[in-house]
């Protein structure tokens, strides 16, 4: 016998337990199909001891923090692993004090900028609080086939068919869902190479999140995480990314010298001498933007959520943030629809659709556009920009602004 739904998430990532949690908590009956449920982006310490140093981080906005205090995650979360960030500070590629900007949540009159957390801890919650849902299945398979019928859309999977309403493709990048559908995206890679890994510092972050605009359109945030420790996220050629990945095997040491070296030595001064805490991964960077959040056109029963519907450059560090606020636009759409409209409505779908258009196209023209003028060398363009910057830490109100917009 068939095991209907009222609807099916395809993705076993942060993006896709989320959305499967936030609208069982709906009421909807859902189920979750993922070939592995397991937390994701893990990085094995170099010493066992460093249980800390072995994961991917993410910065949660203040919009991501409400999101996870509605569904009781945030309740779940060891609060001593997790660190606000207090102030920000953003350096122009002339490596000087005057070309750099400061943000400050004492000055914006809020409590912190961001909070900085590793992925696994926000999984482990997620997976804690989703064993209390009712509502919610969970299914590790593979999935086969996605056929549309009359009523129903049909998941065939390696442990059986299931039947929904509806589809939520939170399957990534990649998004397989996706391309079964056909539905296009606007893809463009940056031919750069994100280099992550967690390191320890001789001196205090001060819960300040640093970020320097290198020579050449390379990209360094040093993240604060508890203790006296911070988390690298290198943008560079992919070429250097990987002699980079290659010393941090080779020689630690000099690894992290690489790093304190930058900037013409501002990181060392900052942040002191660096010990690499775990190993160094690398992932390729671009920007992608599906042409359409729903699909197929001629009738939705699919529906692109996160990494699935747009990825962006990390220099901002929005790119978890959207993907929450696609699920709450989306839980709010199908929790407020009218009784008569069923959840594979098109008119409802495109509500979710045209909501999240302004958002997504914002976040990802502004990172963009950033990262394409840093990577301009003429030294007009380069005077201009650092002088730009300057003018923007002179600005209060435009810096309450940018950071509101930062908060979601």
């Amino acid at each position: 016998m068939m095991n209907e739904q009222d609807l099916i998430v395809l993705g076993g990532g942060l993006i896709g337990k989320t959305t499967a949690l936030a609208l069982s908590q709906k009421g909807f009956k859902v189920l979750h199909v993922a070939q592995s449920l397991a937390p994701k982006n893990t990085m094995p310490s170099l010493e066992s001891s460093h249980s800390d140093g072995n994961s991917r981080v993410y910065a949660i906005s203040s919009s991501s923090q409400k999101l996870l205090e509605e569904l009781q995650v945030w309740g779940a979360l060891p609060l001593d692993e997790i660190q606000a960030v207090r102030e920000m500070r953003i350096f122009g590629d002339s490596a000087q004090e005057q070309s750099s900007l400061q943000f400050s949540a004492f000055e914006a009159a809020v409590p912190q900028l961001a909070w900085i957390m590793p992925s696994n801890l926000i999984e482990n919650a997620i997976d804690l609080v989703s064993r209390f849902s009712q509502n919610l299945e969970r299914v590790q398979a593979e999935v086969l086939d996605i056929q549309i019928q009359e009523n129903h859309t049909l998941v065939k999977t390696t442990l059986g068919d299931y039947a929904s309403q509806l589809v939520i493709a939170a399957d990534g990048a990649n998004s397989p869902t996706r391309e079964r559908f056909g539905i296009e995206v606007s893809e463009e890679s940056y031919h750069h190479t994100a280099v992550i890994a967690n390191l320890s510092c001789s001196q205090t972050h001060l819960q300040t999140a640093y970020q320097w605009f290198l020579p050449g359109g390379d990209v360094l945030a040093l993240l604060p995480l508890p203790g006296k420790k911070v988390s690298l996220i290198w943008s560079t050629h992919q070429d250097h990314a990987q002699v980079l990945v290659q010393l941090s095997k080779d020689n630690p040491t000099e690894f992290c010298q690489r790093i304190t070296q930058s900037a013409n030595g501002l990181v060392k001064q900052e942040l002191g001498e660096l010990t690499l805490l775990n190993e160094v991964k690398s992932y390729p960077l671009k920007k992608l933007r599906a042409k359409h959040l729903i699909g197929p056109a001629h009738d939705p029963r699919i529906v692109l959520v996160g990494d699935a519907a747009h990825v962006m450059h990390p220099l901002a560090g929005q790119g978890l943030n959207l993907g929450f606020r696609d699920i709450a636009d989306l839980s709010q759409v199908l929790a407020n629809k009218e009784r008569y409209r069923s959840l594979s409505d098109p008119v409802l779908l495109r509500r979710y659709e045209r909501m999240r258009a302004g958002d997504i196209d914002a976040i990802l023209g502004v990172t963009h556009h950033l990262h394409q003028l840093f990577l301009n060398t003429t030294p007009t363009v380069r005077w201009m920009r650092n002088l730009g910057m300057k003018m923007v830490n002179n600005h209060p109100i435009l810096k309450r602004q940018l950071i509101a917009r930062a908060l979601g």
